[in-house]
């Protein structure tokens, strides 16, 4: 059987759902909330399974799930060398967000990376401590900032709530993904005028390391030809 990871919850998987079905192909969740089982109808050999959009990254690369539905940010984030273990087979036109660093309002002087590099610079000689970054995206921001010519700050790990680390001392600066940037606004941040660290949105993913027999092979096929990817 190909083993199908979608989101378990949420706007994700009511998306989701409503991609398929717009294909032919109707997927649904079985029992209360709180079972985690699934069913497909429309096509045969593929079998739902429901996940966190978080898990699904990890699920594809070990090889367990065939194909799944989560966003490119989590896939760019927790995979290294992403596009060596997995295969975007669409974009699914929803689910977008930013990956945007964010400042505070009152850095009046501060718009660009170049001068996110001379605030940190400046702020490391005068505190004696590299500028903070709160990001639960330690892996692109890290990347973005090298390869941009920022050097003297550190990462701040954050899983929730980042907008609010600033207000609250713990960081001088956020990187995190945002729709229409409204929660950055409410806590005084502004968006560096430069393009986002990453556009994403959600999008259907093939593992490269999952086996297959050649009855699985066959239900894949089908199921791309049916989905037109």
């Amino acid at each position: 059987m190909i083993k199908l990871g979608v989101p378990s919850k949420g706007r994700l998987m009511e998306k989701t759902f409503d991609w398929f079905g717009a294909r032919g192909i109707t997927l649904s969740r079985s029992g209360s909330d709180r079972e985690y089982a699934g069913a497909v109808e429309g096509i045969q050999g593929v079998q739902l399974v429901l996940l966190s959009a978080g898990e699904i990254p990890r699920e594809l690369a070990a090889g367990r799930i065939h194909l799944g539905v989560t966003g490119q940010d989590l896939i760019r984030e927790k995979l290294a060398a992403w596009d060596t273990r997995v295969e975007e087979l669409a974009e699914l036109g929803f689910g977008q967000a930013d990956l945007v660093i964010g400042v505070p309002c009152a850095w009046v002087d501060v718009d660009t990376l170049d001068d996110l590099d001379a605030a940190a610079a400046a702020f490391r000689k005068v505190h004696g401590f590299r500028l903070r970054i709160a990001t639960k995206y330690h892996r692109l921001i890290r990347d973005y900032l090298r390869d941009h010519g920022v050097a003297d700050y550190q990462l701040v790990d954050s899983q929730g709530a980042t907008e609010g680390t600033v207000k609250n001392l713990t960081a001088e600066a956020i990187a995190d993904i945002t729709s229409t940037g409204e929660t950055l606004r409410a806590n005084h941040l502004k968006i560096l005028a430069e393009e986002p660290v990453l556009r994403s949105q959600a999008t259907l993913f093939r593992s490269r390391l999952a086996d297959m027999d050649d009855a699985e092979r066959k239900a894949l096929a089908a199921l791309k030809e049916r989905l037109g990817v």
